[in-house]
Formats: structure tokens, sequence, C-alpha cells
């Protein structure tokens, strides 16, 4: 079998998250930390991208790493127009709109940015893996109730899709060939309907639909929200960031609990235990909806991402949605590990690699963030 070296690069505000790996095997993995101050200095956040790219390539060097045996760099998928799930080669429509930031401005956006930078020079493919922009929602998935507000897919794709291949395998089946429930449990909370290789159907756990989460509102009451909006208590920007960073457990318990989130639960009277009961009820209850969206035929419920440590908080959820399908667990992200596989598939040539802008849907349709 063939050896492959891939680099991943997952930028975050003040950190920049590598790996190296050798196909799956990782060689390094290591966050690159960035002074608040330099941060400062830049004018965006896509001002940024030589300063770190020259980061990672001089921790590289100091680590005695031949460049030269890279057979490919891969970048964390930014704000981009919706596209179909996948691995994407960097092209130059890709690049304008990121250093356009034509979708908004996002770390997340730097990846694509410095995978092709170094991969450039080196005279490699560079790649990205099912961005939060994948948009597989089936049509009737996308009616709200009112015609000037479209449902959107925004979502944790890139760990949807590789727990949910992973799962699909531990099943005995392909991932094109199984009917899925994933829950992302995180900052944000996404709960998807698998069909077929296919996330039909997802919550927009950024623009406040579904369950809140440790930091996030949301469905709420849009009465009682528009009233709020209007009672002068707050700016536009203001009660954006009430809503993304300020709500969900944050704002009932002052702070995000989720590394005490296990101890709270020991014990029933603990007042905090409501809180954390609601969250996985409401949990529960998108996992029910979803059931409804694949006609209940559902091969399994996956539960992942930080929260998934849990196991107290993982057993509430279970309680109530473990009639459905079997249950299966995967806590934690692993998003480079996922990055570095979406690439190992195609240089195996076990998946076509995908050309930005090939899609109708990468017109701007007003599907976009």
């Amino acid at each position: 079998m063939s050896r492959y070296r891939i680099l991943v690069i997952n930028p975050r505000s003040l950190v920049t998250e590598i790996a190296l790996y050798e196909n799956q095997v990782p060689i390094i993995i290591e966050d690159l930390h960035h002074d608040s101050e330099k941060i400062r200095e830049f004018s965006s956040i896509v001002s940024q991208y030589k300063f770190r790219t020259n980061e990672i390539l001089l921790y590289l060097v100091d680590k005695g790493i031949n460049l030269s045996k890279l057979a490919a760099v891969c970048g964390r998928g930014g704000l981009l127009k919706p596209i179909d799930g996948g691995t994407y080669i960097i092209n130059a429509a890709m690049r304008n709109d990121l250093l356009g930031q034509t979708r908004g401005e996002h770390p997340s956006n730097l990846g694509a940015l410095i995978a092709y930078e170094i991969a450039e020079h080196l005279e490699i493919p560079s790649y990205i893996v099912d961005p939060v922009v994948v948009d597989e929602m089936d049509n009737i998935a996308k009616i709200s109730g009112y015609p000037k507000i479209t449902r959107k897919s925004v979502f944790h794709a890139l760990n949807h899709k590789a727990t949910g291949r992973r799962a699909a395998m531990e099943l005995g089946k392909k991932y094109e060939k199984v009917k899925l429930i994933i829950a992302h449990l995180g900052d944000g909370i996404t709960i998807g309907a698998h069909s077929n290789g296919k996330v039909i159907d997802v919550n927009n756990g950024l623009n406040g639909e579904g369950p809140f989460s440790m930091e996030r509102s949301g469905t709420l009451p849009h009465g009682d929200l528009v009233d709020l909006c209007y009672s002068g208590e707050f700016t536009y920007k203001e009660m954006k960031q009430q809503l993304l960073y300020h709500s969900g457990v944050m704002a009932y318990l002052d702070k995000p609990r989720s590394l005490q989130i296990e101890e709270e639960l020991q014990n029933p009277d603990n007042p905090n235990y409501l809180i954390f009961e609601a969250l996985a009820y409401q949990v529960a209850k998108e996992i029910g909806s979803a059931s409804a969206v694949l006609f209940g035929k559902v091969d399994a419920i996956i539960l992942t991402g930080e929260l998934a440590f849990s196991n107290l908080f993982v057993k509430l959820i279970m309680e109530r949605v473990s009639w459905i399908a079997d249950i299966m667990v995967y806590p934690g992200e692993n998003e480079r590990q996922s990055l570095a596989e979406g690439v190992l598939r195609v240089l195996r040539k076990e998946e076509i690699p995908k050309e930005y802008g090939d899609r109708e849907e990468c017109e701007d349709n007003g599907k976009g963030i």
C-alpha cells in the first residue's frame, strides 16, 4: 500500500492547529499559539494568512520535516458558497471568495489560503474537506413557514460526515447506503438526518435553530424574541452576540460548565441539574424530529462532540431515543484526522475530488451564511 504524507491545517482565533499524517497515522500534532498583540496588528483575519503560513513553515523546518515528501496539504474549509459534501481542490475561485470574505469573516477562511500557499511552492495539490457550508438539504426542508426566510444548512459538516463514515463501516455498510441521525454536541449543537450519503435536513446551529447549547440559544418563541429585540435593551449587534455567545448554559449558569457536567449530573438535587437535563431533553426532541424525516427507518443514532464524553449526559439522551435505533457514541471532534482521511480517499482514488464552482448551487442564490 502506498504511503502518503499529508499536512493538515485548522486555523482558530489565536491558534493554528496543524498535524502531519502518514496515511491515517499522525506523525506530528501541534497547536501553534499566536500572540494576541501580533494578531491585532492585522486589519482583517484573511490578511493573517502569510504570517501564519510562515509560522507553520518555521515550525516544520525546526522539527526537521522534509517538506519534499509531502503528497498534499489540506486546510479547514471556510465560509464559502453552498456546496455538496466531499473533498475539494483549492482553486482560484475558492481563494477569491475567501480573500474577498464574500460570505463572512472567520478564522476557518485561512485554512484553504494557507494550504494553497504551502502546496503551490511544493508543486503538490491542496484541498479542503466538508466545510460548514455543505448544503445537501432537500427542498422541502428549506421551507421555513415565512417566504422571506429560507432555512439554511450550516452545521458541523466535517465531523458529521467523518463519524457517519465511521459508523457505517462498523455497521458493515457504506455511508452512501445507510440512514443515520448524527448529533454533534459541542459549543454549538447540530443534529442531522443522513440519508444515503446526504444530509437531507439539519438544524442551523449557528443562527438559532434546534436545541440550546453551551453558548447559543437555539430555537426561541419568536413573539417574545421580537419583543426583546425592540425593547431597547440591546442594539442589533449586542442582540446577535447575546444569542450566539451569551445564551444557553452560559446564560443560565453565568459560564459554560462542560467540564463540570458529569459532576453536576451526579446529583438531581443540584440546582444546575435541571439545565443540563433540559439540554439533553431538547437534543432528544431534535433527534425525534430527525427520525420523522427518515420515516422512522434509522440504522443508528450517533452522538459525537465534546459533550459526548459525559456518560451521564449521554444516558439522559439515550433514555428518550433508544427506541428509535441503536446508539453509537464517538466523543470529541477529531477534525485534523477527518481532514487527513478526506484527502487520503482522494489520493487512493477512492473518491474523486470536486471543483469549487461546478454546482449551480455555487451561484449567489441566498442560501449561504
